[in-house]
């Protein structure tokens, strides 16, 4: 089976690198902070322009994302994060796990349940 060396691929790849990278007890404390902060962005659904504006609504995960790995890549000793580029290589073709993505669910369909109570008014 080929490998998947799309861009989303890659960057997915560099952003879970990014993850184990800034957990890496070799990063400074300010390259640690920056690198949580990238993939947090990364990750997050809230962005700086939102994705329903055209164009300019991706055109900041296409800039600022890898613009904020690379860096961060330069702020990291050498070889660091290459190891964990490959590391997180080795992950990405692992299989996903349902009791995983069941315990993700449970946790946001608690959450909505308990924002509905907070949020339910009595109107008698």
């Amino acid at each position: 089976m080929p490998k998947n060396t799309s861009l989303a691929h890659k960057l997915r790849i560099d952003v879970h690198a990014a993850w184990l990278s800034a957990r890496d007890p070799r990063t400074s404390w300010g390259a640690r902070l920056f690198g949580l902060m990238v993939t947090a962005y990364a990750l997050s659904p809230i962005d700086l322009i939102p994705d329903f504006i055209p164009i300019l609504g991706l055109l900041d995960d296409i800039i600022l994302v890898p613009f904020g790995l690379w860096l961060f890549v330069k702020m990291l000793p050498d070889g660091v994060f290459a190891e964990h580029r490959a590391e997180a290589e080795i992950a990405s073709e692992r299989p996903g796990s349902f009791w995983g993505a069941a315990i993700v669910a449970a946790l946001w369909v608690l959450a909505a349940l308990v924002l509905w109570r907070l949020l339910a008014f009595n109107f008698d």
